[in-house]
């Protein structure tokens, strides 16, 4: 994606955000699955999360479909500087994995990520995810793994799988089945909600 959609898409993200002006803002930052890919926006789960914290928060959705932790990492500055967030969900490296990446790079531009937004004195959240099974018991294996060493080497909190509760469930899956469907959507906003409470500060 060039440089020039990704600015594009960062000014129009305030459209898509929930509560008052003024609220102090939660940042969800991630890729298709953050992005509701294949849904209304209005039905996928970080709009139905703004409108459950509206309007103690405003919940901005930053994420853009198909991205890499690498371009999660070049364009982080730009998120935080435009919305100075409280919060930042980092929900990243999906793609990386499906790709087939060197995951020390991913679990690197990940550690940058988390460290971007702390220097910008955000509190984070980071939403891990699991490879299915045919990319490899070794490779799915480590990639589950550094989301744990991520929180742990970066003393952040962790929820450990976003599709928790039905990502063996077809019927709850886009004909890719890679991307939830609406039905799927609530479920993820509890999984997402139970995970945010303790950063929710007044």
């Amino acid at each position: 994606m060039s440089r020039f959609i990704r600015l594009l898409l960062l000014m129009l993200l305030p459209a898509l955000a929930w509560g008052a002006p003024d609220a102090p803002v939660v940042l969800v930052f991630g890729d298709s699955l953050a992005a509701g890919y294949g849904l209304p926006q209005s039905q996928s789960w970080a709009y139905l999360l703004g409108k459950q914290l509206a309007p103690r928060y405003r919940v901005v959705n930053a994420s853009v479909s198909g991205e890499t932790s690498s371009g999660g990492l070049t364009r982080i500055e730009s998120a935080l500087e435009q919305h100075r967030p409280a919060i930042v969900m980092i929900e990243l490296g999906a793609n990386d994995g499906l790709r087939g990446l060197p995951l020390a790079d991913t679990k690197r531009n990940l550690a940058a990520i988390i460290g971007k937004a702390k220097q910008a004195k955000a509190r984070v959240l980071l939403i891990g995810m699991q490879l299915p099974p045919n990319f490899g018991a070794a490779y799915a294996r480590r990639f589950s793994t550094l989301y744990s060493e991520l929180a742990s080497e970066n003393k952040v909190p962790l929820l450990p799988f976003l599709l928790e509760g039905f990502a063996d469930k077809r019927e709850l899956f886009q004909a890719d089945m890679l991307h939830p469907t609406a039905q799927a959507q609530p479920m993820i906003v509890d999984t997402v909600a139970k995970a945010l409470e303790p950063l929710l500060k007044p």
